[in-house]
């Protein structure tokens, strides 16, 4: 769950509903709202004893876009409410960031449809610089080992299966493992599955 997320990471959550606060719905999740009124803040339009319409929960996403700085849609489905908090964001002014997903999956499919005339970010880089108007990430290869930059060196150069990468540098297997390992602890690399690797 994204907001508990956000509590591990010290964060805090403001929580917009489509009913008014005395109606936490679902009711399982009134574990939560307590939890977030700890560190932060349960919000409604809808005064206590109001009877909720279906059409309060879309409606809601217009407070949502309002509140925020920036919108990032992660996951819509084609006919998804995520869709009109994207419009309300468009229409309020705020910047909207969208995630491409597999064409395949149908929670994906209304984040691709948004992409259609959208800027694309093909990096946690690009997003930071553009979008938090972060500077990206400089890696500190000074701090690495002979051994350790030759790999950074490969990956960067378009290597990724380690295999190739050990086998391009007269490196042993076991030798590689260990240095991925620490390259890995480091933050410098990251695994993409079956031993594959690219930089963080």
């Amino acid at each position: 769950m994204r907001t508990e997320v956000a509590f591990d990471a010290g964060g805090i959550t403001i929580a917009v509903l489509g009913t008014p606060i005395d109606q936490i719905y679902p009711r399982s999740n009134y574990g939560l709202a307590q939890r977030i009124l700890e560190r932060g803040a349960i919000l409604s339009e809808y005064s206590p004893g109001t009877k909720t319409k279906a059409f309060h929960f879309l409606d809601r996403n217009r407070l949502v876009s309002g509140l925020a700085d920036a919108v990032v849609i992660v996951e819509a489905s084609d006919h998804s409410g995520t869709l009109r908090t994207a419009s309300f964001a468009v229409e309020q002014g705020k910047d909207l960031y969208v995630v491409p997903g597999d064409i395949t999956r149908p929670m994906s499919a209304g984040c691709n449809v948004l992409l259609r005339n959208a800027e694309p970010y093909v990096s946690f880089d690009d997003f930071a610089t553009h979008a938090l108007h972060m500077r990206p990430k400089v890696r500190r290869l000074h701090q690495l080992g002979p051994d350790e930059r030759a790999i950074v060196e490969q990956i960067k150069n378009g290597a990724t299966f380690g295999e190739d990468i050990a086998k391009n540098l007269g490196m042993n297997i076991a030798a590689f493992n260990q240095l991925v390992t620490l390259l890995e602890i480091k933050g410098t690399i990251r695994s993409l599955g079956c031993n594959q690797w690219a930089l963080v």
